[in-house]
């Protein structure tokens, strides 16, 4: 059993001002909650977050949105098959009366980017993208331009209309700390959506985080306790995805490739982050079986048998979780 550590009251704070953004958001967004509590699990973790559903679904929205509620610049790239790197990093322009190159810096230089339908644009733009979300870092002819921090890139792409577009490598992919599959709302919340989208009134969420209260909350994260019966559960679950038959599971002729380490260190993070959101100084199993589906769905390559038998990624994490022992 995981050993309980409780918050400071000034962590406490920090974890409490994290609920005024869940309200804040909820102004605006109807349901979703899971979406909302990816994309901060992302912010506090200093991870870039992919949001996958079908048109009209709000993600768009719910970045914007949270973007609002901080104190902090934000910049939407929309990526079309005509779009160059410069369009995103920025680029030298020569001053004639001067005689000298200046930099003018692209909309990659913000501390939330929202990349809407980044698989419309071409290999070498999301690449431009991706070396920014990992290096934190931008070079412009020979110049280079450290990123600002919070720096968090949320992503989005369309699941349909795959023609014309250009579907990230799955090297690139797995840059991604989440990737947060979209569902329809509720009947309840579909209801909602209509009263509130057809009043004619527009609500705003209000801005109630800095920049530095993320820097806070980060350090904070940083420090949640994790017990070793934790880890161990964590290795256990990554492990299974690369070795399934020392756990007794037949999905040997289903995993092409199994989760790298980096799944293991995500799994981690985000578990930290969501046991600071419920105000807690300790993570439990539970953060773990909580953010596992988003942080491993994108890591786990499946065989052309597994397509063959439409078995998805999420099929392959549930029978792990149903098999690993929990701590």
């Amino acid at each position: 059993m995981a050993k309980v550590v409780k918050l400071s009251a000034k962590d406490k704070e920090l974890s409490e001002k994290i609920q005024t953004v869940f309200d804040e958001t909820e102004k605006v967004i109807v349901g979703q909650k899971h979406m909302v509590r990816s994309l901060i699990t992302g912010l506090l973790c200093r991870g870039h977050i992919l949001l996958e559903g079908v048109p009209g679904l709000a993600k768009t929205l719910a970045v914007k949105t949270l973007a609002g509620t901080i104190q902090a610049s934000f910049s939407r790239i929309q990526f079309t098959p005509d779009l160059l790197p410069a369009d995103l990093t920025g680029t030298r322009i020569y001053n004639i009366k001067t005689g000298e190159f200046t930099v003018s810096q692209g909309p990659v230089f913000a501390n939330i980017i929202l990349a809407d339908e980044i698989n419309r644009a071409p290999a070498k733009v999301q690449s431009a993208l991706l070396e920014a979300m990992q290096e934190k870092q931008v070079t412009i002819g020979d110049k280079t331009f450290k990123l600002d921090e919070p720096f968090v890139v949320m992503a989005t792409q369309n699941p349909i209309e795959t023609e014309g577009t250009y579907p990230l490598p799955e090297a690139q992919v797995d840059r991604f700390l989440m990737k947060t599959i979209i569902g329809y709302p509720t009947k309840e919340e579909e209801k909602e959506i209509l009263t509130r989208m057809t009043s004619g009134t527009e609500v705003k969420a209000e801005r109630v985080l800095k920049p530095k209260d993320i820097l806070e909350m980060r350090e904070t994260v940083d420090s949640i306790f994790v017990d070793d019966s934790i880890k161990d559960y964590v290795t256990d679950i990554v492990f299974a995805t690369r070795n399934p038959e020392e756990h007794k599971l037949k999905l040997s002729h289903l995993i092409e490739y199994g989760c790298s380490p980096r799944a293991s260190i995500s799994l981690i993070l985000c578990a930290k982050a969501l046991a600071f959101m419920d105000g807690r100084g300790y993570v439990s199993p539970d953060d773990i079986k909580e953010c596992a589906y988003d942080v491993l769905r994108h890591r786990i390559i499946l065989s052309y048998e597994a397509e063959a038998e439409e078995v998805k990624s999420d099929d392959v994490i549930t029978q792990i979780i149903n098999k690993i022992k929990v701590p």
